[in-house]
C-alpha cells in the first residue's frame, strides 16, 4: 500500500508483498532529488579552496602572491546557499498543496537551474552569491517535497528505507562532488571550478524528466477530491487496476482520515502550533527540532569545511581524505536503510546520538593534545571522524528525514514539514557562516580548530535527550495509525502501543474530538530502551 495499510509483510525480504515493486521504485526514484542536496553542499566545500576561484573571487597578497578570501567573504559563499534554502522549504508548502508534489518538484528545478547558470557565468563575487540563493530556493523546496511525495506514495512496510533513500542520495550527491573537485582542481583556468559547478544541469534535467512521469501523490489527489485521479495514481503505485478492491480499499482509508480533519476547518501555519487532541503542537515541534538537532551533530562542519580543516590539520592531500570520509557516509547509510526497519527510527537515533557524542568527544581531545607534525595522532584523529561520520550515516542522516515525512496528518503535512525543513536550513546557515569564525585563526574569528569538536559532542548529548523524550516508535505504521499513536500514548510509552497496533489492528472511527483514533486505550508499559 502507497504509505497505508494494504502490505501485510512485516520488514524487508519474503514476507513482502508483490504487488508494490512499481511504487517502490517510483518512490526510490525521487529520492534522486538528494542528489541536488548532496551535490550542492559537497562541491562549495572544495571549490572554495581552488587557486582559480580564490583569484577569481578573492584578493592576491601582495607580498606572498597567494589569493585567498576573508573570513566573512567565506562565510558568506558557503552559508547563503541555506538562507535561499530556508525560503525555498517555506515557499514548498503552498506550492506542494497547489501544484501537487510532482509539479511543485519541476518548479523547483527550474528556480535550481537558473542559479546553477548564476555562478557558472559569474566573474564578480556578487552574481555567485545570487546564484547560490536561487540554487539554494530550489534545494531548499526539493529537500521539502521529496520525502513528503515519498512518504506518501511508499508502502508502509518498506517506507522508513525508501524515505532514507533520500539521505543516501544526499551522500552520493556528497561523493561525486568531491571525486569531481579533486579531478578538477588544478585546471589552472576557470574550468577548474565551472565544470563542478555547471555539471548540476545533468542532475536537475534527470530529476525533473523522471517526476513528470511518476504518479501524483493519492493523498493529495484526494485532497483535491481528484478521486478517479487518485485510483489511476495508486493503481500505477500498487500495480493494480483502479477498481480492485485493494486500491478503493486504500482510498476509502484516506478519504475517512482526511475527512474527519476537515470538518476541522483549513489550516494555516498558526495550527500547526495549537496544542490539539492529536497533538500538533507536539508533531511540529518534533519535527522542527530533529532537523535543527540533526544540523547540530556537526556533520555540515565536516562537508562544507573538511577540506580546509584537514589541510591546516597539516594532511598533505586533503581532497583525497574528503573523498574517503565521503565513501564511508555513502557506504554507512546503506546499514541504517536497512536497520530503520529492522530496528525501528527511536533506537538508531539514541544509539547514534550516543556513537556521535563519544567520537566527537575524542576527536576535540586528540585535536588539542597533538601537533599537526605528529602523523601517528592526525591517522587516529581522521580514524575518529570516519567513525563519527558512521554513526551519522547509519543513524540521525536518515532518520531524521524518515520521522519529518511520517509524523503529520494530511490537513497540516505540507505545512508543519516547511517549517520543520526550514529549520534544518536555518540551523544549516548558521553553522556554516559561523564556522568560519569559531574555527580560523586570524583577528576577529576564536581560532577553535579541533576544539570545536567539543562543541558538536555537547550537542549530541542533546540530541540523545531529545529523542528519548520527543520521538516516537512509527516503524511499520500507516501514516493514519501514526496519528492514532500520537492521540492515545507518549513517545517514551510509543514502543509497546506500537506492538499493540500492529498485534491487535485498528479499525477508524469518530471519537467526540471529531477526529480519527484507536478502538482500544493506551497501554500503560513503560518502554524498554
Amino acid at each position: 500500500m502507497a504509505g497505508g495499510a494494504i502490505a501485510t509483510g512485516e520488514g524487508v525480504g519474503a514476507n513482502a508483498p508483490r504487488n508494490v515493486w512499481a511504487g517502490i521504485l517510483s518512490t526510490l526514484f525521487a529520492a534522486f532529488g538528494g542528489i541536488l542536496f548532496g551535490y550542492d553542499t559537497g562541491v562549495i566545500s572544495g571549490v572554495q579552496t581552488m587557486k582559480d576561484w580564490l583569484c577569481t573571487f578573492g584578493k592576491r597578497n601582495s607580498v606572498t602572491g597567494v589569493c585567498a578570501i576573508t573570513s566573512s567573504q567565506q562565510s558568506l559563499v558557503v552559508s547563503i546557499l541555506s538562507a535561499g534554502t530556508f525560503f525555498g522549504a517555506l515557499f514548498a508548502a503552498p506550492a506542494a498543496d497547489l501544484l501537487g508534489r510532482r509539479w511543485s518538484v519541476v518548479l523547483a528545478v527550474l528556480i535550481f537551474a537558473a542559479g546553477v547558470a548564476m555562478q557558472t557565468a559569474a566573474t564578480e563575487l556578487p552574481l555567485f552569491v545570487v546564484g547560490r540563493v536561487f540554487a539554494g530556493w530550489g534545494v531548499g523546496m526539493v529537500s521539502m517535497l521529496v520525502p513528503m511525495y515519498q512518504s506518501e506514495c511508499s508502502p508502509k512496510w518498506i517506507r522508513g528505507a525508501v524515505v532514507s533513500g533520500y539521505q543516501w542520495a544526499i551522500t552520493i550527491g556528497l561523493l561525486v562532488a568531491a571525486v569531481i573537485n579533486n579531478a578538477t582542481k588544478d585546471n589552472a583556468s576557470h574550468s577548474a571550478w565551472r565544470i563542478p559547478i555547471a555539471i548540476q544541469f545533468i542532475w536537475g534535467f534527470i530529476l525533473a524528466t523522471g517526476m513528470v512521469l511518476l504518479p501524483e501523490s493519492p493523498r493529495w489527489l484526494i485532497k483535491k477530491e481528484r478521486d478517479e485521479d487518485a485510483a489511476r495514481a495508486l493503481s500505477r503505485l500498487i500495480s493494480l487496476p483502479p477498481d480492485h478492491p485493494e486500491v478503493q480499499g486504500e482510498l476509502d482509508e484516506i478519504r475517512v482520515s482526511f475527512q474527519h480533519e476537515k470538518e476541522l476547518g483549513e489550516s494555516s501555519y498558526l495550527d500547526c502550533f495549537r496544542p490539539t487532541h492529536n497533538k500538533i503542537l507536539l508533531r511540529t515541534l518534533t519535527g522542527i527540532f530533529i532537523q535543527a538537532w540533526q544540523q547540530l551533530t556537526g556533520i555540515n562542519f565536516i562537508f562544507y569545511y573538511g577540506t580546509v580543516f584537514f589541510k591546516n590539520s597539516g594532511i598533505q592531500n586533503p581532497f583525497l581524505i574528503t573523498i574517503a570520509t565521503n565513501i564511508i557516509n555513502v557506504f554507512m547509510t546503506l546499514p541504517g536503510m536497512w536497520g530503520v526497519e529492522k530496528f525501528g527510527r527511536r533506537r538508531l537515533l539514541l544509539v547514534g546520538a550516543i556513537g556521535m557524542c563519544v567520537c566527537e568527544f575524542l576527536v576535540a581531545i586528540i585535536g588539542v593534545t597533538i601537533s599537526t607534525s605528529n602523523t601517528a595522532g592526525q591517522k587516529v584523529l581522521i580514524a575518529f571522524v570516519c567513525i563519527y561520520i558512521a554513526f551519522f550515516a547509519s543513524t540521525w542522516g536518515p532518520v531524521a528525514w524518515v520521522i519529518t515525512g511520517e509524523i503529520f496528518p494530511l490537513n497540516v503535512r505540507a505545512k508543519a514539514m516547511s517549517l520543520s525543513v526550514a529549520s534544518n536550513w536555518l540551523w544549516n546557515f548558521g553553522i556554516g557562516y559561523a564556522t568560519p569564525y569559531l574555527v580560523n585563526k586570524e583577528p576577529g574569528s576564536a581560532g577553535l580548530e579541533a576544539k570545536v569538536f567539543f562543541i558538536w559532542g555537547s550537542t549530541c548529548a542533546g540530541c540523545f535527550l531529545f529523542t528519548y523524550f520527543c520521538v516516537p516508535e512509527t516503524k511499520g505504521l500507516s501514516l493514519e495509525q501514526i496519528d492514532i499513536l500520537y492521540q492515545n500514548t507518549t513517545p517514551m510509552r510509543s514502543v509497546s502501543y506500537r506492538r499493540q497496533l500492529k498485534r491487535d489492528g485498528v479499525e477508524l472511527v469518530v471519537g467526540s474530538h471529531g477526529g480519527p483514533h484507536g478502538k482500544h486505550d493506551s497501554t500503560s508499559e513503560h518502554e524498554k530502551v
